[in-house]
Parts: structure tokens; C-alpha cells; sequence
């Protein structure tokens, strides 16, 4: 006997004890899958007998099926549940998450059920109990149907042992159709428009060879049409429209959903009693000229619908009117309401229409809805939602979504067939877009706690809840415009230990590193004497609103890697900007790349514009306290020596102190210098992030040398083209020429250089290599580690440091600041930006030696 259940359900097994339901459950289910309540009453009192914890078990149970409900997994309930009163809060747990409560009842003779309790000593029921329950579970029987399981399954004991239980993918279950779709927004009877939008998508529409009614349609190779109903009503030829898409349908090259419009015509074709009003008499006048067949083929067609489509594995949903994460990919008659109509308040507006929920701006699914139903003037994506009804009985358009290419393509209306009672949906007062408006208010729950981040280049990137905390608190004191905030550096790693005498970093490290994850050709750039800014720059302030949905009047941001602003002046912020922008406009920048805003990654100098105070506390003051204590100690020993006194090597040993002290001294100072305005700041731009609908990260990083180096020339006072040279790792004389760079750039008192694969973002053998490592001069890190950190034994020591933890972390810095400015470009929520965003500060908390 086979017994088909859907694949998402509640089961609800039903029998006197003795009936066999626990042996059943383990035939036919996962172990995972069975709640027992015999379990759950060992679980709550160590004992599985123990009646007294029969309350606390249920409750228990009812919360874990709850959680694997909401999960999406199929749920099954192993106990007696011969009362009404038993199975009713099962059946309200199902209608909650929105699954079909499945009746699986094991119709066992009173006589089987007490012989098989005897023969357990564990549990001896008694005979009147087991008598009970089974008289319990034959006055159920009829009434299991009224109490809300459609899905009902009687086993007599002759079936059981040969039942095969089968499981079936819900209607609305098409995860398997991964497309490419093209999906079509409401209709209403615009055949023309529909014909015209058809052949633009690139298919082919021609009337039946054979001459009878009906259209053959020859799509596009490999794609499928996708139609979101309301094909009915205020058109000018609802048969022809209805012939169209029922002969796709049929000919399955096209899915359709049903709209609100064609379940009220369903219920007039069926002689039922409805409101002819919103466009229902065009439909009826024109089907009254069709021959009763068609009728019927239309009734059957619209009652054939299904509610909603899951499609791409999960990443595509389709409904009329949208569907909420909670309800995609279950069946009941929520979810076929919501699919329908939507959510409504139970007002209605002042043109007598109901007032909706506005779901689309609480939405936080991973999968894309597209639906239609609330005709607006253009089609905008927002968190991922997207409606395409633009309108076109209304002299608007007929839009379709080209997914997965998420392209919009629509054709004009040919007049307005009707007028519309209530406007189409007027701009924003602000000019903000849709989705601009919904990021308007920050939810905290976007970014605390412990989080999982997918991103294209690492997979997966996990936060721990302590460390997204630390940047909640980190981002809250700084009173910047989180719409600015889309990309934040990664930290960079420094190359392994320098075996060579003297140093403890070196650049040929670094192409070794390279070299051995199949990296040809690496990028050396000279590591300029400042701090990491990012700059994000809009041509006007009308290109900040459309772009960022920033109304203040402001044109751009300079900002510290850990989000901070740069400038505390304002005025000085504006002219710092209004000079790079000024630079871009005369290099062409705009129209070359054909955008009106850049995000820049920089940097900033002098470093004591930004870290004054690190210089003064830690660095000038142990410079000074040295200076001052050594100077005095050496010429003490120099007398002690001319006095003839054996001191052996302790004046040699503070001579040399007093030279490291000095060479730390001027290595910080070459630092700073007093900025007084702007002509005292010098910026150096090195990354070109994004611009209008792109991320270059594709571009290597010659090309991004040379694109700035073509804006820096048109302010070389101010703007500093960043010097590079170009190694081949294969190639001795090349990689001994960056070694000599090297030492040049350190010699004269130069930080050192940065070196990076060619590529921007390059796969090495073990996946995505290091995206920079950088290589610090000797004097530079005099400052990091101290002005004695070249003596031997500190050297030896200082070798021993460790790498793993830096690399990792800006392995995953970087990969969380591709995919957060990957997500801005396509124009994803603010919330999905600033999950990346807080992801990279989140990890820079995780403690690592400061010094790397």
C-alpha cells in the first residue's frame, strides 16, 4: 500500500499504546525526524514513564517540532493523540508555520494492543486504560477531516507492515526549474503589449498553423516565461491574453500564478455571486462572444493555479502579490491569501482601496521575490524584492525581469485603456529610491550576535556575537552618515621573518610567498608614510541623492579604516573634497568611466594629521626620556674612560643605545609636519573600488595604478601618483631589481613597499592568496618595535612571531569588503552593505599582536 504525504508536514501519528507507532515511525522516518513523547518525558524527568511529566514533555516537544517547522523539515509527533483535545494544538502548530497536518492512524484491535503491553514490563498498561484509548480513537475517527487534517490515512493492521510511505514535493515546489526566466508583470488584457514585450525578450509569436484560435510560441533556447496573473479585467482583449498564456502554459514553455482578478472570475464561471466592478465587465462582455468550451478551459486553467512558485533552489520566488520568507514554499490558506492579495490593515485609503502592509520593506530573505499586483511608475528593487507591475492598462508599461540576469526589459502601452482610481505611485518628496527610503531606518538585529557571512570570495565568514558587539559600540560614537559607509580596508600581513642578517623583514620573502602559490607576476608599490583613508566622492549633490540617498547637501566622505571621519573640520573636509573632485573632473575621470561617484581607497598624509597623539604619548615621549637620560649617562662613561676607569664594553653599549634612540627619533619625525591648511595634506590614491555599476576588482593593479595616476597628474600638489614597479616571480634579474627598489625606497628613509599579485583578488593552490603583503624598511620598524629591536638577541626573539592569525583575518577583511561593495553596486540594501562593513571592524577586534 503506498501513502503519500506531503513533503513538508506535521505528521501527527494516532493510536492506543500497543498500536505500534514508535516501531512504524522508525520504519518509514528519520530519527531526527520523530518527536516521541516517551522521549521527551525521560528528557524532562529521567524517567519515560513518568505520566506526572506529561505537561512539561508536550511543552517541550510542541517548542522543538516549532523550531524545525519554521526550518522548513518535515516533523513527526509519536504519541497516542486518540483525544480531540490532544491533536488540536498539533493542528494550530501546523496552520502556524504554514504546513498540511497529516493524520497517520494505526488501527490496531484492542486484543493486539493489550497482548503486545503485557509484554512489556516497563509498561504494563492496564487493560481498561488500553480499552480506553482504543474506544477514544474510533469516535475520532470521523471527525479527524472537520478538525483539519485533509491529509488522512487509516491502517489496519493487515497494510501496516507492507505500507510504502511516499513523500511529494508541494505544487508550489519547482526548485528544480532553475530557468533562465523571463517574468511578466500584470496584463489586464493588453494582448498587443503583450505580443510586443514577447518578441523584444526574443520569442517568437505567430497564430496556430492549423488556423483554430490560439497562438504558437517558440521561446528564447532554454528559457521559460513566468507570468504573475491579473491577466483578466479593464483590457481590451482578455481572450486573446488568456489563449496566450493557457497555450504557453500548455505547451510548457511558460509558469503562471494566479492573480486576485482571475479567482473572482473563477467564482463567476462557476455560477457563484461576486462585485462586478474593478474592470470585471470588459472580461465578461468579451467571454460572452467565446464559446462555452472556452469557459471551461479558462475555469479549469484559473482553478489549476497554484498559489506561488519556488524556483532555483530556493534563490527565485514568484507570487501575484509577493510572499513573505515565513510562507515560501508551504501551502495553506494564509499563504494563498498572502500570495493574493497581500497583507492588509483593515482600513481602507481614501479611494476605498485596502491598505496595505508594506512587507517588502521588512523582508530579509535570502531568496528574490518578484510579484506585481500594486501597479507603480517603475520597477525598483527593494531588499530584494521586486514588483513589475508598472501599470500598462493604465497607459503605463508591461515590464518583465530577466532573471537570473535581473535585467528589466518593457514596452510602452499603446494608449490607457482605463483610468486608474488611484494614481500610480507618485516619486518620494526626497527623490530617494524605494529602496533608499527603506534603509532610511537601521535595524539593529542586521548586525549583532553571532554571524555567518556568505561572500563570493571565502565561502563563509563567521563573527563571534563578542566581537560584533565591539563593533556595534566602535560604530555607535561616530556620528558619521552610515549611507557613506560602504567599504572598510582589510588589514594587510606583513611577509614572513627575514633570515638575513639585520632585519627582520624583507621583500624577498614576500615573493616567495608568492611564488609558491603559482603567482607569476606581482605588483611592487612603494608603502607611503601615512594613514588608510577611504574616499567616497559624488560629482554633484543631486548625484549623493540619487546614488547614496544622502539629502544634506553633502558630496562626499574621507574616512578612517576603522569608519571614522578623517576631518573634524568641516570646512577643511569640503575643500579637501572639492579639490579631489575638481582633479577627477579635469582628468575626465566621469566620462571615462561613466559614472558620477568613485570610492577611492587611499593614503592619507602626514600620519600625525590622524595619529597626533599616538606620536606624542607613546613615540615623542620615549624618544625625549631617552635623548635626555642617555645623553647624560654617555658623557658620564666618556669621562669615566678618560679617567682610565675599566668599564670593558658599557660605554660602547650606551653609545650605541644613544645612536638607536636617535635613528628612532628622526624615523617618527619623518612622519609628521605641521598642517596648517590644505596645502600641507598630500593624498595618494592606489585602489580604485567602485563606480556606477561596478567593482574593479576584475582590473589588475597596473591598471588601477594607471587610472590614478592619470587623475593625480591633474593636481600633483596635492595628489600623489603612487610609484610601482612590475616584478616577474620566474625572472632573477627582475625579482633582484625590487629587492635594490627596496633598499632604495628604505635607504632614503622610506617605509617600504607593498607587494601584490598582479590579479586583484587571485586563487593560488590552497584558494585566494594573500591580496597584499607588506614589507617594512628597518628604520620604520624601529618605530613599531622599539629603537633597540635590531640588537641580535632581540631579533632572534622578535622572529619567533606568528602569522597565522593576521593572514587569516585579512583574508577574511578582504573578502568581506569585496562582497559588501559588490552588494552596493547592485544596488542591494544599505543593511546587506553594512553587514560586510560591520563584519570587517567586527574582526578587528579579534586579538592579534598590534605589531603585524
Amino acid at each position: 500500500m503506498n501513502v503519500h504525504i506531503p513533503e513538508l508536514s506535521l505528521v501527527v501519528l494516532i493510536g492506543p499504546s500497543g498500536s505500534g507507532k514508535t516501531t512504524f515511525a522508525r520504519r518509514h522516518f528519520k530519527p531526527t525526524e520523530v518527536l516521541s513523547s516517551d522521549t521527551y518525558r525521560g528528557f524532562v524527568s529521567d524517567d519515560e514513564n513518568n505520566q506526572e511529566a506529561t505537561k512539561d514533555a508536550f511543552e517541550t516537544l510542541r517548542y522543538v517540532a516549532a523550531k524545525r517547522l519554521a526550518r522548513g523539515l518535515l516533523t513527526v509527533v509519536d504519541a497516542t493523540n486518540v483525544q480531540p483535545e490532544s491533536r488540536k494544538g498539533f493542528v494550530e502548530l501546523a496552520r502556524e508555520y504554514h504546513v498540511l497536518p497529516v493524520a497517520l492512524v494505526l488501527d490496531v484491535p484492542e486484543r493486539t494492543c493489550i497482548e503486545r503491553n503485557q509484554q512489556r514490563p516497563d509498561r504494563a498498561a492496564s487493560f481498561r486504560f488500553v480499552r480506553n484509548q482504543v474506544s477514544q480513537l474510533h469516535r475520532s475517527l470521523r471527525g479527524l477531516e472537520r478538525e483539519g487534517f485533509r491529509h488522512l490515512h487509516v491502517l489496519k493492521p493487515d497494510v501496516i507492515d507492507n505500507v510504502v510511505l511516499e513523500r511529494q514535493p508541494l505544487w508550489c515546489n519547482l526548485k528544480h526549474e532553475r530557468g533562465p526566466f523571463d517574468i511578466i508583470g500584470d496584463i489586464h488584457g493588453c494582448r498587443e503589449e503583450l505580443e510586443a514585450l514577447l518578441t523584444k525578450l526574443g520569442y517568437g509569436v505567430r497564430p496556430r498553423a492549423d488556423g483554430t484560435p490560439g497562438f504558437d510560441v517558440r521561446p528564447p533556447e532554454g528559457r521559460k516565461a513566468v507570468f504573475l496573473g491579473d491577466l483578466v479585467d479593464r483590457g481590451p482583449d482578455i481572450p486573446g491574453v488568456l489563449r496566450l498564456v493557457m497555450d504557453m502554459v500548455e505547451a510548457g514553455t511558460a509558469l503562471c500564478v494566479p492573480g486576485n482578478h482571475e479567482m473572482k472570475l473563477l467564482r463567476k464561471l462557476r455560477g457563484g455571486k461576486v462585485n462586478v466592478s474593478h474592470g470585471m465587465a470588459q472580461t465578461l462582455e468579451q467571454l460572452e462572444k467565446e464559446p462555452p468550451e472556452f469557459h471551461q478551459r479558462v475555469a479549469k486553467f484559473i482553478d489549476d493555479l497554484v498559489s506561488h512558485y519556488v524556483l532555483d533552489d530556493g534563490r527565485l520566488v514568484v507570487a501575484h502579490a509577493g510572499m513573505k520568507e515565513g510562507m515560501q514554499g508551504r501551502g495553506s490558506g494564509k499563504v494563498r491569501a498572502f500570495a493574493l492579495y497581500g497583507e492588509t490593515t483593515g482600513e481602507t485609503d481614501e479611494y476605498g482601496f485596502p491598505v496595505r502592509f508594506n512587507w517588502a520593506a521588512e523582508y530579509r530573505g535570502r531568496a528574490s521575490v518578484v510579484y506585481g499586483h500594486q501597479p507603480v511608475l517603475e520597477a525598483e528593487w527593494v531588499n530584494n524584492t521586486l514588483c513589475v507591475d508598472t501599470g500598462c492598462v493604465y497607459g503605463g508599461q508591461l515590464t518583465a525581469l530577466r532573471y537570473p540576469e535581473r535585467e528589466l526589459v518593457s514596452v510602452p502601452a499603446q494608449r490607457a485603456y482605463c483610468e486608474a482610481v488611484k494614481p500610480l505611485g507618485a516619486p518620494a518628496p526626497s527623490g530617494l529610491s524605494a529602496q533608499q527610503q527603506a534603509d532610511d531606518v537601521l535595524d539593529l538585529e542586521d548586525v549583532r550576535g553571532k554571524r555567518v557571512i556568505s561572500t563570493r570570495l571565502a565561502t563563509n565568514v563567521t563573527l563571534r556575537e563578542e566581537n560584533t558587539t565591539a563593533a556595534l559600540e566602535a560604530m555607535s560614537r561616530f556620528a558619521m552618515d552610515p549611507r557613506w559607509l560602504i567599504y572598510l580596508p582589510p588589514t594587510m600581513s606583513p611577509s614572513e621573518t627575514s633570515t638575513q642578517p639585520g632585519f627582520l623583514e624583507h621583500p624577498r620573502e614576500a615573493f616567495d610567498y608568492y611564488r609558491k602559490e603559482g603567482v607569476a607576476q606581482v605588483v611592487c608599490e612603494e608603502k607611503h608614510m601615512g594613514s588608510r583613508a577611504v574616499v567616497v566622492i559624488a560629482r554633484d549633490a543631486e548625484a549623493a541623492r540619487r546614488r547614496f540617498g544622502v539629502t544634506s547637501g553633502e558630496t562626499g566622505v574621507c574616512y578612517t579604516r576603522t569608519g571614522r571621519r578623517f576631518f573634524t573640520d568641516e570646512a577643511l573636509e569640503a575643500a579637501f573634497l572639492a579639490r579631489v573632485r575638481a582633479a577627477l573632473d579635469a582628468s575626465n575621470f566621469w566620462e571615462e568611466l561613466k559614472t558620477d561617484w568613485a570610492s577611492l581607497d587611499c593614503e592619507l598624509m602626514p600620519w600625525s594629521l590622524k595619529a597626533q597623539e599616538l606620536l606624542r604619548d607613546p613615540y615623542a615621549a620615549v624618544g625625549a626620556a631617552s635623548r635626555a637620560a642617555l645623553k647624560d649617562v654617555v658623557a658620564v662613561l666618556g669621562q669615566a674612560t678618560a679617567r682610565g676607569l675599566p668599564l670593558g664594553e658599557l660605554s660602547t653599549r650606551f653609545t650605541d643605545k644613544a645612536s638607536h634612540v636617535q635613528r628612532y627619533v628622526e624615523a617618527y619625525r619623518r612622519y609628521c609636519w605641521p598642517v596648517a591648511s590644505l596645502d600641507d595634506v598630500r593624498l595618494a590614491p592606489f585602489h580604485l573600488l567602485a563606480t556606477e555599476g561596478a567593482t574593479h576588482v576584475d582590473k589588475d593593479h597596473v591598471w588601477h595604478m594607471e587610472t590614478l595616476a592619470r587623475v593625480c597628474r591633474a593636481d600633483p600638489s596635492f595628489l600623489m601618483a603612487t610609484p610601482y614597479r612590475v616584478v616577474a616571480l620566474e625572472d632573477a634579474d627582475a625579482v633582484a631589481g625590487g629587492v635594490r627598489w627596496w633598499e632604495e625606497l628604505t635607504a632614503r628613509g622610506g617605509e617600504g613597499m607593498v607587494v601584490k599579485p598582479l590579479g586583484f583578488a587571485v586563487r593560488g593552490r590552497r584558494g585566494v592568496v594573500q591580496p597584499a603583503i607588506k614589507s617594512r624598511g628597518p628604520e620604520y620598524l624601529r618605530i613599531i618595535y622599539g629603537p633597540e629591536y635590531t640588537a641580535p638577541a632581540n631579533l632572534d626573539r622578535l622572529r619567533q612571531r606568528g602569522l597565522s592569525t593576521k593572514r587569516s583575518l585579512a583574508l577574511r577583511e578582504f573578502a568581506l569588503g569585496v562582497e559588501g561593495l559588490e552588494r552596493f553596486t547592485k544596488k542591494e540594501s544599505l543593511r546587506r552593505v553594512h553587514e560586510c562593513v560591520f563584519g570587517v571592524l567586527a574582526l578587528e577586534s579579534e586579538p592579534v599582536d598590534p605589531r603585524l
